[in-house]
C-alpha cells in the first residue's frame, strides 16, 4: 500500500513494526493509546538487546531518549505537548512517530499559516448541504483536531506561532474545557473529546516575535525544547538513515561512499563554526545549516547523479548541490561561500586530499556560474 504514496505516514510506513509491537504488548496503555507508553518508545528510538523482543525494532528518531520519555509522558496527562527547536532538528518527524504509534493515525494536521482561520481549528460548513437542509451535525465539516477529540486520538498542529493570536486563542477552550461549543445548532450543539484526545503542536524557535502563545495558552502546553544535533555520531546516522530512506524510496541503486559523507558532515560542521564566530547576520548564511538541510544537499546531488550522471555520487556533484541550496541571498550568501571554499576546503584538500580535492574542485566551478 506504502508504495502506492508519493510519502506514506509512518503508520502505514511502518504498519508491519506496529502490528508486531501491539500483538506483543501487555503494558499498560493510557486511555486509547494502541501501544503502551515503553512501546512506544521503542517504536521510535529502537529496540534493545535487553528488550529481548524477536525481531529487530530499527531507531526512527535520533536524539536524547529524555526527550522522548517526557513527550510521551505528557501526552498521557491532560496537557497539550510542544514541541520547539530550531529549522530541522525533527520536530514534525517525532509528532509523526508519535501519532502514529499512539492513535495509529498522523494525518489529522492543522497547518499553521498567516492564513489559518478558527475554522481550520474547529469547524466549517457544507455550503450546499446548509442551503438544501440548513445547519446540522451532518452538514458541518469538522477540523482536524475536532475529528481528533471525537475519535479519542492525537490531533497536530504544525508551526503553532505562525497562525495569528486569535487563531492560536481558539486552542484554549478545547484544551482545557476539552470540548467545542456549535452555537449555530439548537440541539447536538457539543462536541466533547473522548479519552486519549490530546494535541501535539510544533514551534519554530526562529519564528520568536511573530506570534508569541499567550501565558494562558502556555500553561495548556507542557514545552520540550528539541536542540541542534551536535553530535557528529548522531548527525551522520540520520543522515545514512534518511539516505537509505530515499534510496528506498526512488529505487535507486547508486552507491554513495561514506568518505562523501564525511565530506558533508565536515562541511556543515565548519560551515556552522563560521556562522558562530560571524560578527553580523550579513556574515551568516541565510540557511539554517540544519540536518535537515544536509538530508537536502544530499537528496538533490543523488538525484542529479541518478538522472544526469553515474551509478555512483561524485565530489563535484556533492559540492555543486550544496552550493546550488545554500547560496540563497546574492551577493552576500555567494561571497560566505567563496570565503569558505578558499578559507577552509581549500587547504583541507591539500591537506587530507581523497574527495576533498573533488569536492574544491566542483565548488568552484559551481560558484564561478553563479558570480
Amino acid at each position: 500500500m506504502s508504495d502506492d504514496m508519493l510519502r506514506a505516514p509512518a503508520e502505514v510506513k511502518y504498519a508491519d513494526e506496529l502490528d508486531y509491537l501491539e500483538s506483543i504488548d501487555d503494558g499498560h496503555k493510557p486511555f486509547s493509546w494502541r501501544l503502551s507508553p515503553r512501546m512506544v518508545r521503542t517504536f521510535i528510538l529502537g529496540s534493545e538487546r535487553s528488550d529481548g523482543l524477536d525481531r529487530e525494532i530499527p531507531q526512527k528518531w535520533f536524539g536524547d531518549r529524555t526527550f522522548v520519555e517526557r513527550s510521551i509522558v505528557t501526552l498521557a496527562s491532560d496537557r497539550g505537548l510542544l514541541l520547539i527547536g530550531d529549522p530541522g532538528t525533527g520536530k514534525s518527524w517525532l509528532a509523526e512517530l508519535l501519532s502514529a504509534a499512539i492513535s495509529r493515525n498522523s494525518t489529522l494536521v492543522v497547518q499553521g499559516t498567516a492564513g489559518t482561520t478558527e475554522d481550520h481549528i474547529k469547524y466549517s460548513w457544507n455550503v450546499s448541504m446548509v442551503i438544501a437542509k440548513g445547519q446540522s451535525r451532518e452538514s458541518m465539516i469538522p477540523s482536524p483536531i475536532m475529528t481528533a477529540m471525537e475519535r479519542g486520538v492525537i490531533g497536530r498542529f504544525e508551526e503553532l506561532t505562525r497562525s495569528t493570536s486569535d487563531v492560536q486563542d481558539a486552542l484554549i477552550s478545547i484544551l482545557s474545557e476539552k470540548y467545542v461549543s456549535v452555537p449555530e445548532l439548537d440541539t447536538d450543539n457539543t462536541v466533547f473529546a473522548q479519552p486519549g484526545f490530546s494535541i501535539i503542536a510544533t514551534a519554530n524557535s526562529r519564528d520568536r516575535g511573530v506570534n508569541d502563545l499567550s501565558s494562558a495558552l502556555k500553561r495548556r502546553f507542557n514545552f520540550v525544547r528539541i536542540p541542534m544535533v551536535t553530535s557528529k555520531k548522531a548527525e551522520s546516522e540520520i543522515v545514512r538513515f534518511r539516505t537509505t530512506e530515499l534510496l528506498r524510496r526512488h529505487r535507486i541503486e547508486l552507491e554513495v561512499a561514506p568518505s562523501l559523507l564525511e565530506v558533508l558532515l565536515q562541511s556543515f560542521a565548519d560551515l556552522r563554526a563560521a556562522a558562530a564566530s560571524a560578527r553580523s547576520d550579513d556574515e551568516k548564511l541565510e540557511s539554517a545549516l540544519s540536518t535537515a538541510e544536509q538530508i537536502g544537499v544530499l537528496e538533490d546531488a543523488i538525484l542529479h547523479s541518478r538522472f544526469f550522471g553515474e551509478r555512483e555520487l561524485r565530489a563535484e556533484t556533492l559540492a555543486s548541490s550544496l552550493v546550488g541550496s545554500l547560496a540563497r541571498r546574492t551577493p552576500e550568501d555567494l561571497a560566505i561561500l567563496n570565503k569558505f571554499w578558499h578559507g577552509v576546503v581549500e587547504p583541507r584538500s591539500k591537506k587530507e586530499e581523497g574527495e576533498w580535492q573533488g569536492f574544491l574542485q566542483g565548488g568552484r566551478e559551481a560558484l564561478a556560474k553563479l558570480s
